[in-house]
């Protein structure tokens, strides 16, 4: 990727020139083919920087990570804004096209929008993007003036000469600044001079959300656009044998059916004749060697494999001499299960492939993976195909696959015409990449004066490092095992081993991933720890973070803003979690009551230690928003197979927390001075946790099984 430090000044008077005129830095692609002013900014409008200043003193800035209602749309632009001293009422925002020099350094240069790592990834190269246009600013004026740039400051997009009370706004030395050479280096603020980080801003997103102006994926239109519908096999890994179309062409609007390589598509004027068609369509299927596959089998596999050693991820002491030698110890098994993304909208995306060019417009986290998708989908080369993003209805992981974009991009090729692939909500549900199903046995010890003397865990599931290419040697999935192999707790024998399998369920990277699993299994297994050692389960946490300071701060902050330790409501109760994921430390406090099985969960706690704050209020939504999905899942999700086939169908038998059943959520943000960690995960993955403690407090019963059915409970009071 091009940066401040290696963009030439031929370079940059190059794109300076081709986008009209302006101060752009940042970055440099050399298709400038319809480059366009801010104020030509339109449907086409490719940005080719990181930042644009106009004349008219706005501040366009390029989107890298794409928004899906977690505030980046907000987040990223803060971060320039604040070194640019810009004024925020004049900032702009532009998606940025499918391009490496847009990646995430993160993801090795990857257009990726996942893993929490937007800020983490892009708060320096955007800082030091817009520091950079301040100091070219600066240098302008100070030419102008004929005095030290020095002698110059900078306040909401003007260049102020203090001694003199000259003040001169960005857009009238853009053309100057962009006569400069780039610096090679800059000095960036220090948090102390901030005046936009650390702010809760209004964001960006909302007014094109509440006046209808944002575009979404599903509010794409082109002309002479056609609708499909892909139906596809219901057992994974089976193809198509062979079809009728004759039913489904005879329904009026349909216009072609055509084979596709997951499946046929329906492709008609509208989505209803698309529907119509693909319910009557006759299709033979090849269901392949997993039409007999049901989760009952997976289980059994599974159980059998936790039998035998893993691969060892975290070995300390000799946790089975420790077992056997304790004067107590038990033996636990976890389950987990597949669990689906269900995006409030589902995938859907738009392509127009002609022979001399694709043009696809999609919602996805992953305009790299897009790209690739629908450059071996239309077998065009790279330079020929063009990615352009819309607003997310929701991602949690699913939206960076490009299964969709493919069937795009495959149906238009056939079709001749613009194609916008809609899937159904049963589409969505029956052929996602789900969260891993998990297996756990789970092993503790204390001695005879209660004091834990070992930990040991051994964990079954599909490797979400081989979606990204491989495991590593030591056959160690460290994505899986996060907040498990990191256990932070001071216990003398700590043994984590992973076991890999796949039995062939196509699976993949939902909201808080690995720790979607390891923060219920871990924290709800040292909870019975505690309790086994006799001990509070606040205290027992406090008393083993010796080596964890920000650990120990968030677990006492939390315990203090609940009353932790403190009389409750007849028939409530209080569970605790801590769990460190993403960078960020999340502890929280669920209170939760128990009516014959039904779990009425009243109010969490939330304290988070993710270090620099650039939006106190995004933290807080983010926090919000992951615990309810986290509950949700907790007390709801389940994906279950029966003849290699997905049972569930739609919100019916998949539910999600109803408002009625959500509860209130208080956050506190510990104050840190350590580099950003991520925010859109961690809530998610500790829900679970606090939510089983407390339902043990509340019942005296601990739950071994998500989700968590009523019977388990069934008779408590």
């Amino acid at each position: 990727m091009a940066t401040p430090s290696t963009l030439d000044r031929r370079t940059f008077l190059k794109v300076t020139a081709a986008a009209g005129g302006g101060l752009i830095v940042g970055g440099y692609l050399p298709d400038l083919d319809g480059a366009r002013t801010t104020a030509e900014a339109a449907g086409l409008f490719e940005p080719n920087v990181w930042v644009k200043i106009g004349a008219d003193d706005s501040v366009t800035i390029v989107l890298s990570q794409l928004e899906m209602g977690q505030g980046v749309m907000t987040s990223m632009p803060m971060l320039l804004a604040e070194e640019l001293d810009a004024d925020w009422a004049r900032i702009k925002t532009e998606w940025a096209p499918a391009d490496p020099r847009f990646g995430n350094p993160n993801f090795g240069g990857v257009q990726l929008t996942a893993g929490s790592n937007s800020v983490r990834g892009m708060w320096k190269i955007l800082r030091e993007s817009g520091a950079t246009a301040r100091a070219m600013l600066v240098a302008a004026a100070a030419q102008t003036w004929s005095v030290p740039a020095n002698s110059l400051t900078t306040e909401k997009g003007e260049v102020v000469h203090k001694a003199t009370n000259r003040r001169v706004k960005y857009g009238a030395l853009a053309d100057k600044a962009a006569a400069l050479p780039v610096p090679k280096g800059v000095t960036l603020k220090a948090p102390k001079d901030f005046k936009i980080i650390g702010q809760s801003l209004p964001r960006l997103d909302i007014p094109e959300k509440v006046n209808g102006k944002a575009e979404f994926g599903l509010d794409v239109q082109r002309p002479g656009m056609l609708i499909a519908r892909i139906v596809k096999c219901p057992v994974f890994g089976g193809k198509v044998a062979s079809f009728n179309a004759d039913k489904a062409k005879a329904v009026p609007g349909v216009r072609n059916v055509v084979a596709i390589g997951s499946g046929v598509a329906v492709v008609a004027d509208n989505y209803w004749a698309a529907s119509k068609g693909a319910q009557v369509l006759e299709v033979t299927w090849d269901e392949g060697k997993l039409a007999t596959l049901n989760s009952a089998d997976i289980t059994k596999q599974y159980a059998q494999l936790a039998a035998q050693p893993g691969k060892i991820a975290r070995n300390e002491g000799d946790t089975d001499a420790a077992i056997k030698g304790a004067a107590k110890s038990f033996e636990r098994v976890y389950e987990a299960p597949f669990l689906a993304h269900a995006t409030m909208e589902p995938m859907n995306c738009t392509a127009d492939v002609r022979p001399d060019r694709c043009e696809v417009w999609v919602p996805t986290q992953g305009q790299t993976a897009s790209h690739q998708a629908a450059i071996a989908a239309s077998g065009l080369p790279a330079d020929k195909v063009k990615i352009y993003t819309t607003y997310l209805g929701g991602g949690f992981g699913r939206r960076g696959e490009a299964d969709f974009v493919t069937d795009a991009v495959e149906s238009a090729k056939a079709a001749g015409k613009p194609v916008k692939v809609v899937w159904t909500r049963e589409d969505d549900m029956r052929h996602d990449y789900y969260r891993p199903v998990t297996y756990a046995r789970m092993w503790a010890a204390t001695d005879a004066a209660g004091k834990p003397v070992a930990f040991k865990m051994r964990m079954v599931q599909q490797s979400l490092m081989k979606r990204l290419g491989s495991l590593p040697p030591n056959g160690v999935d460290f994505i899986s095992l996060e907040g498990a192999a990191t256990l932070p707790y001071d216990i003398p024998n700590i043994r984590v081993e992973y076991t890999e399998t796949d039995p062939g369920i196509p699976y993949g990277f939902w909201r808080s991933v690995g720790a979607s699993v390891t923060g219920f299994v871990v924290e709800g297994f040292i909870d019975e720890l505690a309790a086994a050692a006799g001990e509070d389960a606040f205290e027992f946490r406090r008393a083993r973070l010796s080596r964890h300071p920000r650990h120990k701060a968030v677990l006492e902050l939390v315990a203090e803003k609940s009353g932790w330790g403190k009389p409750l409501a007849q028939g409530h109760a209080r569970g605790i979690a801590l769990l460190e994921c993403f960078g960020t430390i999340v502890g929280q406090v669920a209170e939760v009551s128990v009516t014959n099985g039904a779990v009425k969960v009243h109010k969490v706690w939330c304290a988070v230690d993710t270090g620099w704050v650039i939006s106190p209020d995004t933290i807080k939504a983010q926090m919000e928003g992951g615990t309810i999905y986290g509950l949700t899942a907790a007390l709801k999700g389940e994906i279950t197979i029966q003849s290699g086939r997905v049972v569930q169908r739609h919100f019916n038998d998949y539910q999600m927390i109803r408002h009625n059943e959500a509860p209130e959520i208080e956050t506190h943000i510990v104050a840190s001075a350590e580099a950003p960690g991520g925010i859109g995960e961690p809530s998610t993955a500790v829900a679970a946790g606090a939510l089983v403690n407390a339902i043990a407090a509340a019942t005296g019963k601990r739950i071994y099984k998500l989700p968590i059915r009523a019977e388990q409970l069934r008779g408590t009071a």
